[in-house]
């Protein structure tokens, strides 16, 4: 163990951020000089080159991969969200049971968002903006998770969400003609007036209305297969940060 060069808390080998006072050890020493000896960094131990995946990239820089509590903690997460996929995935689109789910809710003020955000751009966009606000919302989280945070784990739970945003949208597509899922204020599409009900003022505006049902069918399959291989990627990062963990055994010296 050693020390950090800000707050004197032990940190691990090859921890890269104080958990304490968050400093980035590259950038300190980058201006203060490397207070510790030969600090071994993630770019010189695992000699990324650049015919190295940007995947791989990913990887390897995964601030949370020397965390043994942080590894535990996403092997909880892990069979937790396959079996909630499995709740949102296999129900009927016409069933609508994917808005029984609490991110229903979450995603709801993220849609109402998108009209507000798309309004200026007049009444096409501005009704196709609620599904792009509920869409753009979890795309705009995985980004900073992976790009900011470099947390991919946390990266991949959010491009699952992206795909749980397409079932969302699957059954508001589908009514797009029966207009009978209940909307915002109690409504159905059927007793609204023109253009309350999103997806009947966009397909019948297109020329598509005729065409709900399969786009409907095309959004639940695109979500799912997001979701799944969101799960693929984040069970992947699970078995490449369980092989560095068990080879986490020298430290800043080099020493085993």
């Amino acid at each position: 163990m050693n020390k950090c060069p800000k707050c004197h808390q032990d940190v691990r080998p090859l921890q890269e951020i104080c958990t304490h006072c968050g400093i980035v050890f590259a950038k300190y020493f980058l201006y203060h000089g490397n207070s510790l000896p030969q600090r071994e960094t993630l770019h010189t131990r695992f000699s990324i080159d650049e015919q190295t995946s940007l995947f791989q990239r990913v990887i390897e820089d995964d601030v949370y991969r020397l965390n043994h509590l942080a590894f535990w903690g996403r092997c909880l997460l892990l069979p937790l969200f396959i079996i909630w996929s499995w709740v949102l995935i296999t129900p009927s689109i016409a069933s609508n049971e994917v808005a029984a789910s609490f991110l229903h809710n979450v995603n709801l003020p993220f849609h109402e968002a998108g009209h507000i955000f798309f309004g200026p751009f007049g009444a096409f966009i501005k009704s196709l903006g609620g599904t792009l606000g509920q869409l753009l919302m979890p795309a705009i989280c995985m980004l900073v998770l992976w790009v900011k945070t470099r947390d991919p784990y946390g990266a991949g739970l959010a491009l699952w969400w992206v795909g749980e945003n397409f079932l969302d949208i699957s059954p508001y597509i589908n009514d797009a003609r029966a207009g009978q899922i209940p909307l915002l204020g109690g409504n159905t599409g059927e007793f609204s007036p023109y253009g309350f009900h999103d997806w009947t003022f966009l397909l019948t505006e297109s020329g598509f209305l005729q065409y709900d049902h399969l786009l409907a069918k095309f959004s639940h399959v695109t979500g799912s297969l997001i979701m799944l291989a969101a799960l693929l990627g984040c069970a992947y990062l699970l078995m490449k940060q369980k092989k560095v963990l068990a080879n986490s055994t020298i430290d800043f010296e080099g020493h085993p």
